[in-house]
C-alpha cells in the first residue's frame, strides 16, 4: 500500500499504465452513480434545512477534519444552531447514533467525538440522510446541517458544496483510484462552490491544480496551541519543557508527515516519529517504551483512554480561513435561499 501512496504523488508510468483497467472500471462505476442520480433514477432527499458538505475528491489527509471543526465553531460563535452528520469512520455503530464527549470512538469513530468537542450537536450514521433525519428529530432548532465528507454520498441534497485540497500536493497525478489518489475526476471541481486550499507546512510534491478562474477560494492555515497533557488536563507545556528528552511523535491520520512537520517547526527536537493507518485502533503496544514523552494529535487523543496516559501529550491546533470562510457560507444562504 505505501508504494502505492507513493506512486499518486511521485509517478512511475510503468504503474501507471498496469494499474489503468482497475482506473477505468472504478470511472465507470464513478460516472454511473452521478448519471443515475443526475437523472433521477436514484433519488435525493431534500432536507428542511440548508445543507453544506464538506468534503474532497481524493482520499486521505488533505486537512477536511479542521476545517469541518473551525467551521463549526465559528458558525456557533455567530448564533448559528448547526449540526454535523458524519459516516464515522472506524465506528461499529449499524444505526444513526447521537455522539457526545463520552461516547466510545470504537462505536462513533475518532473524528466525530472529536468535533463533538465543539458542543454542536453530532450524529454519525452509514446512511447521512437518516443520520441528518435523526439529528433533526432530537435537535428540531437545527437552522444549518455541515455534513462531514459527504461530497460523494449524492442521496443527501446539498445547498453549498465545499471542497478541501491539500495545496503542496493537490490532485497527486490526476488519476482516479487506484491509479491515482482522485475519487473523482479533478473536472468535478466545475461544479462545487468553493475550494479550501489546506496551505499547510510540506514542501509540493506535485505540478499546481489549475482551479476554474470563478471557483471561489479559501485559504486555510492551521496555527498550533500549547502542548497539553492528556494525564493531567489543564496542564500545558512549551516545546523548552522537552530539552534533553527523548520525544516520540506519533499519528494515526491521513498524512502524519504534516503533523511531524508541524512538530518540528514549534522547535521539538523528535528521536522518532510513528505513523499509524488513519483511525487506528490504539493498544498500550503502541505506545514506544523508551520514549520520555509521547506527543500525538488530538483526533488521536480521543482513541487513547484506555492506555497510561502519563507521557502522552497532544498538540491542539485551530483553523484560521482568509476570507472569512463562515461569513461566506452564511452570506451565500442569505442571497440564495433567504436564510
Amino acid at each position: 500500500m505505501k508504494a502505492l501512496t507513493e506512486h499518486w504523488y511521485r509517478p512511475r508510468p510503468w504503474l501507471t499504465a498496469l494499474l489503468a483497467p482497475l482506473e477505468g472500471l472504478f470511472a465507470l462505476a464513478s460516472l454511473t452513480r452521478r448519471l443515475l442520480y443526475r437523472t433521477g433514477w436514484l433519488k435525493t432527499v431534500r432536507l428542511p434545512v440548508p445543507v453544506v458538505v464538506i468534503g474532497n475528491i481524493n482520499v486521505g489527509g488533505v486537512g477536511k477534519t479542521p476545517v469541518v471543526e473551525g467551521l463549526l465553531r465559528q458558525l456557533r460563535a455567530r448564533g448559528v444552531a448547526v449540526g454535523l452528520v458524519s459516516r464515522g469512520y472506524g465506528g461499529s455503530h449499524a444505526t444513526p447514533t447521537r455522539v457526545t464527549t463520552d461516547s466510545d470512538p470504537a462505536v462513533v469513530g475518532d473524528e466525530p467525538l472529536l468535533l463533538a468537542a465543539t458542543g454542536a450537536p453530532v450524529v454519525v450514521g452509514r446512511d447521512r440522510v437518516a443520520a441528518a433525519r435523526h439529528l433533526l428529530e432530537i435537535y428540531p432548532d437545527t437552522a444549518l446541517i455541515l455534513a462531514d465528507d459527504g461530497l460523494q454520498h449524492y442521496r443527501l441534497g446539498r445547498t453549498l458544496e465545499i471542497v478541501v485540497l491539500d495545496a503542496a500536493r493537490g490532485a497527486g497525478n490526476g488519476h482516479l483510484l487506484p491509479a491515482g489518489p482522485l475519487r473523482e475526476p479533478v473536472s468535478r471541481l466545475r461544479t462545487v462552490d468553493a475550494v479550501v486550499l489546506n496551505e499547510g507546512t510540506g514542501v509540493a510534491t506535485c505540478a499546481p491544480l489549475a482551479l476554474p478562474q470563478a471557483l471561489p477560494q479559501f485559504r486555510m492555515r492551521l496555527m498550533a496551541g500549547a502542548l497539553e497533557s492528556l494525564a493531567q488536563p489543564g496542564r500545558q507545556a512549551t516545546p523548552a519543557d522537552f530539552a534533553g528528552q527523548r520525544v516520540v511523535a506519533l499519528a494515526g491520520i491521513g498524512h502524519p508527515e504534516r503533523f511531524f512537520d508541524t512538530l518540528r517547526q514549534q522547535g521539538l527536537e523528535l528521536s522518532r516519529t510513528l505513523a499509524f493507518p488513519d483511525h487506528h485502533p490504539y493498544s498500550e503496544a503502541d505506545i514506544p517504551a523508551e520514549a520520555g514523552a509521547v506527543i500525538v494529535t488530538t483526533k488521536d487523543a480521543v482513541k487513547l483512554q484506555c492506555v497510561n496516559r502519563a507521557r502522552l501529550w497532544q498538540l491542539p491546533v485551530r483553523a484560521e480561513f482568509s476570507p472569512d470562510l463562515a461569513d461566506w457560507i452564511l452570506k451565500r444562504l442569505k442571497r440564495d435561499h433567504g436564510r
